[in-house]
């Protein structure tokens, strides 16, 4: 695959098959973001677990201490005291049948849902629409809540999902190239301390085997996982 000049221009900050430290990764990753729009700085962490094993599937959520840098517009199915704790909290959307219909009519301008277990019967019925595209409430990473002031708020400070895939790989945003260094590093340690302390039990063998930061359009840089490993050794 050819890449663009640019590109090529941004692999020269780097040094060939080197791991890098994580905090030097995180000054990397912003030297070689080279697009004209604020990009994206995601974590990709492959992880020795089998998710085809129910016992190994390794998810969660994290609040980013400093956000991700972008506005997250929040869906929440809820009613009667509940509605009105979602708008307080600054849902962007909040119903219950009358999203449903729109829902199954294309309408998708959201980014999360959250839902209180009362009406996931009627959310059920998005499943086909809301499952592939990962936003699909769930109680194990609380969404599905009748906390849903508590839930919105978090989701708009900055709280992220993840949940590893079929290659036994987890993708997680960590904020944008125009943050300073110690945000995104402070965002990067929440965000593999959380996938650290979500080991199953069942993993056998090296936990983190790979991991690499990388911006929207730049090269992946990857990161050294025995040095991650041991910021959170006890």
């Amino acid at each position: 695959m050819q890449r663009g000049k640019r590109y090529r221009e941004s692999r020269k900050h780097m040094e060939q098959g080197r791991e890098y430290p994580l905090e030097e990764a995180i000054g990397l990753v912003r030297r070689t973001a080279f697009a004209k729009f604020d990009e994206t700085v995601d974590l990709a962490v492959r992880l020795g677990v089998d998710p085809k094993h129910a016992d190994q599937m390794v998810r969660g959520t994290v609040v980013l201490p400093h956000g991700r840098g972008k506005a997250v517009r929040v869906l929440v199915f809820a009613k009667g005291e509940k509605e009105i704790g979602a708008r307080e909290a600054g849902a962007d959307y909040v119903g219950a049948e009358d999203l449903v219909e729109r829902i199954q009519q294309g309408w998708m301008e959201f980014d999360q849902v959250v839902a209180t277990p009362d009406l996931m019967g009627q959310v059920g019925r998005l499943g086909k629409i809301l499952g592939p595209r990962g936003l699909m409430p769930s109680p194990k990473v609380g969404t599905v809540t009748f906390e849903v002031g508590k839930a919105v708020r978090e989701i708009k400070l900055g709280r992220v999902e993840y949940r590893v895939e079929k290659a036994g790989i987890v993708h997680v945003p960590i904020g944008k190239a125009s943050f300073d260094e110690k945000k995104l590093y402070e965002n990067a340690v929440s965000v593999l301390g959380s996938i650290v302390k979500a080991k199953p039990a069942s993993s056998k063998g090296r936990y983190l085997r790979s991991i690499s930061v990388s911006s929207t359009m730049g090269p992946g840089i990857r990161i050294d996982p025995a040095q991650v490993g041991n910021l959170f050794e006890h």
